[in-house]
């Protein structure tokens, strides 16, 4: 069945720490699917596409894409299956490269475990990327890949917050600069994948427990296989038994920072429970799809205003300089405690600097 699939990708999500690398590697065995390094910019590229939409269309009929006819969905989808082809059209120049790394770091078992592609014949008709950053815009990506489907990772936050906290032992930058980001770190990700759950139902979005991932891997890789529809391949399990990308955690390790705001660990734990509560599988939900829909529709609308904010935000900067610095030359002339013009001037100089205040924070923020 898997000569028949086209465009039909496969996205792991979820919080970081959760197993998204490793088993876009054991995917990435499988002689359909092809292996892809995390993308990161694919999530914030829908929402540029729905940005560069709005203003191809935003003079109506006397507008490019809305003269020609062109609809959104297809707007979408047309840049969908070009970043299709060119994953898959690269497939060469991919092995390629990988290739000429491995040569020199990694070690034969690990070569053997961990291929783009075991074969030539190899169909490598889909392809698998495992970026947890898509976690923020399901929505967007399935608008360019409406056939696509999610594999939501979910392991226990505890587990996450000290794998996180011990990121650096992977050889890489600090994942994250204390306990308390960690815990938002894992709220941040594994909610909006709860909500895509149940936004559009199990057959798009499946959870997949690590524990199951680690203390069962043959049976949660072929019911993972059985629901990409891709038959069992027995490869998908080599990379499984090789460590790799680990935090290695000691034992020992306590993750407890008394600076930490309890709140958001409390909230990080409700929603694991709920999540436990709520294992699915889920039937889709027009309502909740809806309440994303808005979301992805509001970020578009944030970024294509934010040049025109931007500009207004240093228009209103730049006026209240303009106006602290008359009041400060002001000043000399009414220096008296006993002069309520001096006082009054005083009180306002204050208020403006807080003023500028907000507005370069707010600017920063932009």
């Amino acid at each position: 069945m898997g000569s028949s699939i086209k465009n039909q990708p496969i996205f792991l999500v979820g919080s970081p720490r959760s197993g998204t690398s490793i088993l876009t590697w054991c995917l990435g065995q499988h002689s359909n699917i092809l292996v892809q390094e995390e993308s990161d910019w694919m999530g914030r590229f829908a929402v540029d596409v729905g940005v560069a939409y709005e203003i191809g269309t935003r003079r109506g009929p006397r507008s490019q894409l809305s003269a020609i006819g062109l609809l959104r969905e297809e707007f979408f989808l047309r840049f969908g299956e070009t970043i299709n082809e060119l994953l898959i059209g690269h497939r060469q120049q991919f092995e390629e490269r990988a290739r000429g790394h491995t040569a020199t770091a990694d070690s034969s078992e690990t070569q053997t475990a961990f291929q783009i592609a075991r074969s030539p014949d190899d169909p490598k008709q889909r392809w698998v990327d495992g970026s947890p950053e898509n976690s923020h815009y399901i929505c967007g990506v399935r608008k360019l890949f409406p056939n696509a489907v999610f594999v939501h990772l979910v392991r226990d936050v505890g587990s996450v917050v000290r794998s996180l906290l011990n990121f650096t032992r992977t050889g890489g930058p600090p994942a994250v600069e204390n306990e308390q980001q960690a815990y938002q770190y894992w709220l941040q990700t594994a909610r909006p994948c709860f909500q895509a759950e149940r936004a559009y139902g199990s057959a798009v979005v499946r959870r997949l427990q690590y524990s199951d991932l680690i203390d069962r891997p043959e049976a949660t890789i072929r019911g993972l296989l059985s629901f990409l529809n891709e038959p069992y391949e027995s490869a998908c399990l080599e990379p499984i038994r090789i460590r790799i990308n680990s935090s290695n955690v000691p034992p020992d390790f306590e993750s407890s920072d008394p600076a930490t705001d309890l709140a958001v660990v409390e909230e990080a734990h409700r929603l694991e429970d709920e999540l436990v509560r709520n294992p699915g599988p889920f039937e889709p939900s027009h309502t909740i799809a809806a309440e994303m829909e808005s979301a992805f529709e509001l970020r578009v609308y944030r970024i294509r205003n934010l040049e025109s904010n931007h500009v207004k935000c240093l228009e209103r900067v730049a006026n209240l300089q303009r106006e602290l610095d008359e009041l400060k030359a002001d000043l000399p002339l009414a220096n008296s405690t006993e002069d309520l013009k001096g006082t009054h001037s005083r009180v306002r100089q204050s208020k403006l600097r807080a003023a500028l205040t907000r507005l370069r924070r707010r600017h920063w923020k932009l």
